[in-house]
């Protein structure tokens, strides 16, 4: 190719243009008990979840039932033996 083709597609950057470009910074320090607390509460959560659930969270929205079925209780049952639960 000749010269002014080379031209067309080389950036032409200016002090200017370059001088304009901003870091910023991001505190991780700040964000990391809020992430701690929030890994709490999933934690915590999902240890009811697993280990105690007879139940409950399904007798919000089933009734009286959910405590005769114990969906969760069933899903996870294997798991709370695994993790040291007694369930029966």
């Amino acid at each position: 190719m000749d010269k002014l083709s080379y031209n067309l597609y080389t950036p032409k950057l200016t002090h200017t243009e370059m001088s304009t470009t901003k870091q910023s910074t991001v505190k991780a320090l700040d964000s990391l008990p809020v992430a701690i607390g929030f890994l709490i509460a999933v934690l915590v959560f999902t240890m009811f979840v697993v280990g105690y659930d007879q139940g409950q969270l399904f007798s919000v929205v089933e009734g009286q039932s959910a405590y005769d079925t114990m969906w969760i209780h069933e899903l996870t049952h294997d798991m709370r033996h695994a993790a040291g639960f007694p369930c029966h």
